[in-house]
């Protein structure tokens, strides 16, 4: 699944999907310094540089070096009308054939929220990750309280499939999580 170009865009009506650039890093800072409090509930620990310009370029290391090896896809999301920096999409353990299947991830700043910008980003990446990757499959998990997350994946054909206990570590702790699943659509269906 490696040999997507690195310039690949993801357009919507109201959104420009990218690849992080060296040059996004302010905005990308910013938004999530003045997120935090939003966005820590529901996300991993955050390094003790987080948000500095080091953690930026590790992160953008790895993410660049991931797509380039086709294990992982990250796109940075922003409004198409002013170029305001909303959040990103994220497709990780991309795995080939005989799976053809991968792990979706997203975040949105705190003053994007409820204007759909997200379910419009997932959407729009998972039909992309459908028609240019080729997967078959696309899984998320999210912890059972975050009833937003549960509207975007339910709003966009995902469908619940169960229950992982200790999934992963949010917020310093293992947290269960509620497991969903998408299936490229089939046209003979």
């Amino acid at each position: 699944m490696g040999g997507v170009p690195l310039e690949t865009l993801v357009v919507t009506p109201r959104l420009v999907l990218a690849p992080a650039r060296r040059s996004d890093f302010a905005d990308w800072a910013r938004l999530r310094a003045n997120s935090r409090a939003y966005l820590e509930p529901w996300e991993p620990l955050w390094p003790l540089d987080a948000l500095s310009r080091r953690d930026w370029h590790r992160r953008l290391s790895a993410w660049t070096s991931a797509w380039k090896a086709g294990t992982a896809y990250v796109f940075l999301t922003r409004r198409a009308s002013d170029n305001a920096l909303v959040g990103g999409v994220s497709f990780t353990q991309v795995k080939p054939w005989p799976a053809d299947s991968a792990s979706l991830g997203y975040w949105q700043g705190a003053a994007f929220e409820g204007q759909g910008y997200m379910r419009e980003a997932v959407d729009a990446a998972c039909h992309w990750a459908f028609t240019q990757l080729g997967l078959w499959r696309i899984e998320a998990g999210i912890v059972p309280e975050n009833a937003r997350s549960r509207r975007v994946l339910e709003g966009t054909g995902f469908a619940e499939e169960g229950l992982a206990a200790g999934y992963l570590e949010i917020a310093g702790a293992r947290r269960d999580h509620v497991l969903f699943g998408l299936v490229r659509p089939r046209p003979d269906r």
